[in-house]
C-alpha cells in the first residue's frame, strides 16, 4: 500500500491549526518583539524590514480579493461616505479632545495629533478581514483616504496647531508609501489572478500566498515591535501619559465607526469595516513625517511609535471582539418576540 503523500496532509493540517489559534499567534508574534527589540543590539535595523514584510502581506490580502467585489465597492456610495464622515469629521473631533492632556507639550501634541488624524490604508485591510469585515471596500476606499489625508491633514494641523504644523508636511512620504503598500501589490495581486485562469504555477502561487497570511502577519507584528520597542523603552516615562490617551482613541474611534454605521444603514460587513477603519492610523506612513521634525519635536517620532504598538495590540483583541459586538445575526427585539 503506498504511502500518503507527505505534502497535502501536512499543509491540511497547518493552516486549519494556523487559522483556529492566529489571535494567540500575534500576540505571541507581539511579545517576542519586544523581547527582541530590547535584549537584541541592533534590533532597530529591523525597521528596513517593516515594507517589504507588509508589501507581502498586502499581496496576499488583496489575492483574496475577488478584483469584482473591488469594482462593485467604489459604487458603494454610502459606505465611502461613511469611511470619509468617520475619518474627517467625527475622528478629528476626537483626536483634538484627548490632545488636549498634552497640550503642553509640543512635542507630544504634535506626534498625537500627526498620527491620530491619518486613517490607515494598508494593514486595516488585513484585520477588517480577519474580523468578518468587508475588506474589499476598505481596498476600494484605500484611494480616497489617502487623497484625502494628504489634503486635509494640513488643514487639520493649520486649525489646531498653528503655521508650524504645516511647515513640515510633505506629500512625498505619503506618495511612496502609496506606491509601495497599495500600487505595486495590488497590480501584483490583478497579474496573478489573471495568470491564475490559464496558468497552474500561478494557481499555486496565489495558493501559497493565501496560505501564509497568519505567517506574513505574524512576521509583520514581529518586525514592526522589535524594530521599534527599544526607543519606546527608552523614553518610557515621558511617554506614560500616551498610553490611556491611545487605548481611549481606540475605543472611542470603534465605538464611533460603529454608531455612524448605524445612522448610514450599512450592513454588518462594512459596519465592521468602518470601526476597524476609524480605529486604525497610518502610522507607518507618517513615521517619516515625524522622523524628518525639527530638534525641539525629536521625541515626536517615539510618540507616533507608541501608538504603533498599542494599536497593534487593540487590533488583534478587536479581531476577537468587533463580532461580538457587531454580530452577524441580532437577536429579536422584544417588541418583535412580543409580536
Amino acid at each position: 500500500m503506498p504511502l500518503p503523500s507527505p505534502h497535502r496532509p501536512a499543509a491540511s493540517r497547518v493552516l486549519p491549526w494556523l487559522d483556529r489559534h492566529q489571535i494567540a499567534l500575534y500576540l505571541a508574534a507581539i511579545g517576542a518583539g519586544v523581547v527582541i527589540g530590547l535584549l537584541v543590539p541592533g534590533a532597530h535595523h529591523l525597521e528596513a524590514a517593516i515594507e517589504p514584510v507588509l508589501a507581502l502581506l498586502l499581496l496576499a490580502t488583496f489575492l483574496g480579493v475577488p478584483f469584482a467585489a473591488i469594482s462593485r465597492a467604489l459604487r458603494d456610495v454610502r459606505f465611502l461616505a461613511a469611511v470619509g464622515v468617520t475619518n474627517f469629521v467625527v475622528v478629528p473631533v476626537i483626536a483634538y479632545g484627548l490632545s488636549r492632556f498634552v497640550a503642553d507639550d509640543p512635542a507630544l501634541l504634535f506626534g498625537v495629533l500627526l498620527v491620530l488624524l491619518t486613517p490607515c490604508i494598508d494593514y486595516v485591510i488585513v484585520f477588517a478581514g480577519l474580523a468578518g469585515g468587508a475588506s474589499d471596500r476598505l481596498l476600494a476606499a484605500a484611494p480616497l483616504l489617502m487623497l484625502a489625508q494628504i489634503l486635509l491633514l494640513p488643514v487639520y494641523l493649520l486649525l489646531l496647531i498653528g503655521q508650524e504644523g504645516v511647515a513640515v508636511i510633505e506629500v512625498g512620504p505619503f506618495a511612496r508609501a502609496f506606491l509601495v503598500l497599495i500600487v505595486i501589490p495590488l497590480a501584483a495581486a490583478a497579474l496573478i489572478q489573471a495568470l491564475g485562469r490559464r496558468h497552474r504555477a500561478a494557481r499555486r502561487v496565489e495558493r501559497s500566498m493565501l496560505g501564509s497570511m497568519v505567517p506574513l502577519m505574524m512576521a509583520t507584528l514581529l518586525t514592526v515591535v522589535a524594530s521599534q520597542a527599544a526607543a519606546v523603552a527608552a523614553s518610557a516615562g515621558r511617554l506614560l501619559v500616551l498610553v490611556p490617551i491611545y487605548v481611549g482613541f481606540l475605543v472611542l474611534a470603534t465605538a464611533a465607526g460603529i454608531l455612524v454605521a448605524r445612522i448610514f444603514r450599512l450592513d454588518v460587513p462594512a459596519t465592521r469595516a468602518l470601526a476597524f477603519s476609524g480605529a486604525t492610523r497610518n502610522s507607518l506612513v507618517v513615521l517619516p513625517l515625524a522622523l524628518a521634525l525639527p530638534a525641539p519635536l525629536a521625541l515626536a517620532p517615539v510618540v507616533v511609535v507608541t501608538q504603533t504598538l498599542i494599536e497593534l495590540i487593540g487590533m488583534v483583541m478587536l479581531v476577537r471582539l468587533l463580532p461580538r459586538l457587531v454580530p452577524a445575526v441580532r437577536p429579536p427585539s422584544a417588541g418583535a418576540e412580543s409580536r
